[in-house]
């Protein structure tokens, strides 16, 4: 894996133990700083946790921009974002998308955080 790619946050408990236990590598510091980075954003943040409370837990871009105040151009760069850092799918219908948030990818964060 090289500097510019980003490990998929699936597999960030595999090869990446919590930050507390031993020294993490620069490679995987890299990747997961990277993955960090896409939720350090208050809109981000927002987003991932309409889209989680949306009905069946998906949201069409189309029903975020009113709620967020932002507009649409602005969301679908933040959910952009949200998906090249692992923490959502992306599936186009017609001429809108809609986003799910990929199963595990907030707790694989929070464990590697947290230490367990």
């Amino acid at each position: 894996m090289t500097t510019t790619e980003l490990l998929p946050l699936r597999d960030l408990q595999a090869c990446c133990a919590p930050i507390t236990r031993e020294v993490i590598s620069e490679e995987n510091a890299v990747s997961v700083a990277k993955a960090m980075k896409a939720l350090a954003d208050p809109a981000r943040l927002r987003l991932l946790s309409m889209v989680a409370a949306h009905d069946d837990g998906e949201a069409c871009v189309c029903d975020l921009t009113e709620p967020l105040g932002l507009s649409q151009p602005t969301v679908s760069h933040h959910l952009k974002i949200l998906v090249g850092g692992g923490y959502l799918t992306r599936s186009k219908r017609g001429t809108w998308a809609y986003y799910r948030i990929v199963p595990g990818s907030l707790d694989a964060v929070a464990s590697f955080l947290a230490g367990v």
